[in-house]
């Protein structure tokens, strides 16, 4: 006849493993429901920052903190800056004068090096609207003020 202390050792560690069996059953699915939860979260983070890239690729430059205080409703294009300028015959000094700008970043917003700042894009669509006497005028006026000066 077996010892009854060995038998009443052997009954407990079978109920217990039984009942920390049920406790981790439950552990075990909690675990691979949150696994799933952020492999699909991780999932649709990388989405999203790949949407992100393509829209930033697409605007050409990311959003900075002074483009998102003070949108613009004008657009800039380099190609069209240096078709304005040769239209209306200007050098890029005379451009730089008009726009208030220097030469340098006349040529520079020509070749895309550069944008130019948000206080020149209303000077640069006016542009749009001038002629060459016009101009020529606007860039006498402002030769005599500088001259004056």
């Amino acid at each position: 006849m077996p010892n009854i202390a060995t038998a009443l050792k052997q009954e407990i560690s079978r109920i217990a493993r039984r009942e920390i069996r049920g406790e981790t059953t439950e552990l075990k699915r909690a675990a691979t429901r949150f696994r799933t939860e952020i492999a699909a979260l991780k999932r649709r983070a990388q989405a999203l920052e790949q949407q992100v890239k393509r829209l930033t690729r697409a605007n050409g430059k990311g959003l900075t903190e002074n483009d998102a205080e003070a949108p613009s409703t004008s657009r800039f294009s380099a190609k069209g800056l240096a078709s304005q300028r040769k239209r209306l015959g200007l050098s890029a000094t005379d451009a730089g004068l008009l726009v208030g700008a220097s030469s340098q970043s006349i040529y520079n917003w020509e070749q895309g090096k550069a944008r130019p700042l948000a206080r020149h894009l209303p000077a640069i669509a006016a542009l749009r609207g001038m002629g060459k006497r016009e101009v020529a005028a606007r860039l006498e006026t402002l030769r005599d003020h500088t001259e004056a000066a």
